[in-house]
């Protein structure tokens, strides 16, 4: 069990685990960050109490979380480990594991990675909600302590998260799949299109829902995505590569008219889709889209989401893309079932909003 706690690097994902864990019960959070400004904005948000330095913020901690990005992530374990005792185990919260569980070989350090975060960052939007629900992959290997692997994976189920136990170098192939080819494709995308004209028509400025959905992650921190491409670079290569030769399967069916292929390729990804949704609705095929054109001004969102609520209509998830303050943007209310669906936009409509109904997945 943790009692105390040390987190090392207080930015949005170390100082949530420090409000989450206040919220689990743990009884003391120390923070430490070379970044005195971020550690000052932590510690007023209640996620940890400042200590004086490195050493300070993990004596006597059961557990010290390093939360630093990953180009630094081997140094600042080995840091911490040098400063705390055999008491403490170690945790790091990189979003790559090969580099740092090779460089670290300490039988009190365990890689992990929470996959949650936010397009905001810095801990003054840090949440204790950020890791609920969310998969956090723990990294043994065969130095690992038993012991110390039950009482960090005691921890991470504590906030919330599915602790799943993952070899590090098949950790990095599969987030590089499912997290590092989309970032950079997003970025391939959008500067695709921003570089193009089309006979003198900017792509951007015609971009629809399309584009935007595809392109969220686009421009991420530099500071961040940078170390984590690098540090990732073999199984991204080969996630890249293997991104390249299915493009080229599309492109030769399009040279060749191969309408059936096409077809084919269309419904493998709307069960694979189908797959996606499953780990997060209980009933996927009933999932419906409602589109909304809303106006840019305030209250208009809140009171959509009242309206729909005083009618017991559950919004699944939502999204709001704005176009300008005079075309307003497009509200997406994610709503299970059609008959709540069709209720949702009886009741919009008669509010004098435009929807558009459509099923999550085309049958």
């Amino acid at each position: 069990m943790v009692r105390r706690l040390a987190i090392v690097g207080t930015g949005l994902i170390g100082a949530s685990i420090g409000l989450a864990a206040h919220e689990s019960g743990v009884g003391e959070v120390r923070g430490w960050d070379v970044d005195s400004d971020a550690l000052d904005v932590a510690a007023e948000r209640g996620a940890v109490e400042s200590a004086a330095s490195l050493a300070d913020a993990v004596e006597g901690a059961d557990l010290a979380v390093v939360a630093a990005p990953v180009a630094s992530l081997p140094a600042e374990v080995a840091a911490v480990l040098d400063a705390s005792d055999n008491g403490t185990t170690v945790t790091d919260v990189g979003s790559t594991k090969g580099a740092v569980t090779s460089a670290v070989v300490d039988s009190r350090f365990i890689g992990g990675h929470p996959v949650c975060g936010s397009e905001a960052r810095g801990p003054s939007h840090a949440s204790a909600e950020l890791f609920r629900g969310a998969t956090w992959f723990l990294t043994p290997v065969a130095a690992t302590d038993p012991a110390r692997y039950r009482t960090l994976h005691g921890f991470v189920a504590s906030l919330g998260s599915v602790p799943v136990a993952a070899d590090p170098q098949a950790h990095d192939r599969l987030v590089a799949l499912t997290s590092h080819l989309p970032h950079a494709l997003a970025n391939l995308l959008l500067n695709q299109a921003g570089t193009s004209r089309i006979e003198g028509h900017d792509p951007l400025a015609a971009a629809g829902g399309s584009l935007r959905d595809m392109t969220r992650v686009a421009g991420a921190n530099p500071r961040i995505w940078v170390d984590i491409f690098l540090d990732n670079a073999e199984a991204l290569g080969v996630a890249l590569a293997d991104h390249r030769r299915r493009v080229e399967q599309v492109e030769r069916a399009l040279a060749q008219g191969d309408a059936g292929f096409l077809a084919l390729w269309i419904a493998e990804a709307s069960g694979n889709k189908r797959r996606l949704l499953s780990e997060a609705y209980e009933q996927p095929g009933a999932l419906q889209w409602l589109r909304v054109h809303v106006p840019d001004r305030p209250g208009v969102l809140a009171g959509i989401t009242q309206a729909l609520g005083a009618a017991r209509i559950n919004i699944e998830d939502f999204e709001l893309q704005h176009m300008s303050r005079e075309r307003g943007g497009t509200l997406t209310l994610l709503v299970s079932g059609e008959d709540d669906a069709r209720r949702a936009s009886e009741l919009l409509e008669a509010q004098g909003y435009h929807v558009v109904i459509a099923p999550v997945i085309e049958e």
